[in-house]
């Protein structure tokens, strides 16, 4: 068996984990609201609609935020338009997803549907075909208590009290030529940072994301970010960064490598951000909103064949397999070694629409093997990062060079109380003893050794069978007083939980 090694110490932090990294995203596409948050004729629903096993599901992953209402869809979206009585919205071509939006689901629904889930509101404004002017009526509509227009015509429409949304998005993607409302970075820069100065004007207490490369890939990356953060760097507090990762060459071990790609892409856009803090000579920090990453691209064809201007089609419902959570946990396993940068970060989507949760209109509920390494880290996985190189083998893919054949994290709960290691084993065949060393934590002993391994890559769940799912480890870590011994399987998702 092979040996790989973790040495931890809790005054070794990366930082302090924000919980906020545990966020997902709602979009108005496909059924990720009708039919997905929202079916008011399911026999589940409540009395706003809401379906209660998708929320119940929901809760189990415990996610703090959720962004709305987009997503590539804002940047065409008239907010007005989902809000006041619902049978006087007016349908609209949805011209991001080539649909029709019946706006029935606004945005008082969704703020009573985040209080019922748990969760607050990640808000977007629409910087594409709209700007600054509505971005700020809408924060007055949104947070202002009243006395002033939008915020009486919100109280007007049956919500006396303010919602308080603390954290905005300026707009989505505006890098792409595929936005609505596509801008150079320059355009953009400037209409960010006017947005940002009157929405603050409104509100001084909210927190605002500009929008950074829709991915590390673009032609512009870098510059991008250059540019508009140049314009805007004192008046914004987070840049965004939006990754999707697929396997459609069916290369395995490249596709759970791609996480080193993403590690590469936040070192980036941090690097980015400090430049222009010292070009600027600003003591003001921006950090990282990481606010859509997932895989994607199981649904590609299926989404070639729907009907232009229908109505919450089935789109973009990727059925993910075993190899997927494989790499959704690795990505986050990322994100929270970056902890001291990442502040912020969206799976996207929550529910239908590449998702960790599935269901039918009129019928039930499953959950994807993706749900569960986000559920371990979003229940598991709060207190403080610590520095975790794990020292094991590496091997070489197609796309990539020495990657490691584990990859993991540790967190040590706030208290000081409860440690937990997420890992996994990227090898095929390889079982690994993973020795971890607790010099100053030995007084936490092991509970729980949690996996996800034996399966087929392919493996997936359905609404009638859920086969990959996570288990018990045969045997708990085994400890001499000062390091922990755990066994990992070959290609496993492993959670390492220790308490006093």
């Amino acid at each position: 068996m092979k040996q790989a090694f973790l040495p931890l110490s809790k005054n070794f932090q990366v930082g302090k984990i924000d919980k906020r990294i545990y966020g997902s995203f709602i979009e108005h596409l496909g059924r990720a609201v009708y039919g997905g948050i929202y079916e008011p004729t399911h026999p589940t629903a409540d009395e706003d609609g809401f379906r209660k096993d998708v929320l119940d599901e929901v809760r189990k992953l415990n996610v703090p935020i959720v962004r709305y209402p987009g997503g590539n869809f804002v940047s065409g979206y008239n907010w007005e338009d989902g809000v006041g009585p619902v049978s006087e919205r007016p349908k609209r071509l949805e011209l991001a997803w080539g649909v029709t939006e019946p706006n029935t689901f606004g945005t008082n629904e969704f703020l009573k549907w985040c209080k019922k889930a748990n969760s607050e509101c990640m808000m977007a404004v629409n910087l594409g075909l709209r700007g600054a002017e509505e971005a700020r009526n809408l924060v007055e509509y949104c947070n202002h208590p009243s006395g002033s227009y939008y915020s009486d015509l919100r109280r007007k429409h049956g919500v006396e009290e303010p919602h308080n949304i603390k954290l905005w998005c300026l707009g989505n993607e505006m890098d792409g030529d595929w936005q609505i409302g596509h801008k150079t970075a320059y355009e953009y820069g400037r209409a960010a940072a006017e947005a940002a100065k009157v929405m603050r004007w409104v509100d001084p207490s909210i927190e605002l994301v500009l929008c950074g490369s829709s991915n590390s890939h673009t032609k512009t990356f870098g510059d991008w970010e250059a540019q508009t953060l140049d314009l805007a760097y004192d008046k914004v507090d987070y840049v965004s960064l939006h990754q999707y990762y697929d396997n459609k060459t069916d290369d395995t071990p490249s596709f759970l490598a791609k996480s080193m790609e993403m590690d590469d892409f936040i070192h980036t856009v941090v690097s980015v951000c400090d430049y222009i803090k010292g070009k600027k000579h600003s003591k003001h920090d921006v950090n990282l909103s990481f606010d859509e990453w997932n895989v994607w691209y199981h649904s590609f064809d299926a989404d070639k064949k729907i009907e232009r201007w229908c109505t919450a089609p089935h789109q973009l419902e990727d059925i993910y397999n075993f190899e997927d959570a494989l790499l959704v946990g690795l990505m986050m396993i990322v994100l929270l070694r970056h902890a001291d940068r990442v502040k912020v970060a969206c799976l996207a989507q929550l529910v239908n629409v590449i998702a960790p949760i599935m269901t039918e209109n009129g019928g039930g509920v499953f959950e994807q093997p993706i749900f569960y390494p986000f559920m371990h880290m979003s229940n598991f996985g709060r207190g403080t990062a610590l520095v975790s190189d794990i020292r094991c083998e590496k091997h070489d893919t197609k796309e990539f060079t020495d990657v490691p054949d584990l990859d993991g994290v540790a967190v040590l709960s706030e208290d000081e109380t409860e440690l937990t290691v997420f890992a996994v084993n990227r090898s095929f065949d390889e079982e690994y003893l993973l020795n971890i060393d607790l010099p100053d934590l030995a007084d936490l002993k092991p509970v729980a050794h949690i996996e996800m391994a034996g399966y087929g890559l392919k493996d997936t769940n359905s609404i009638v069978s859920a086969p990959v799912h996570p288990t018990n480890a045969a045997s708990l870590p085994e400890t001499d007083g000062r390091t922990a011994t755990a066994r990992l399987r070959p290609l496993s998702w492993n959670v390492l939980r220790f308490k006093k």
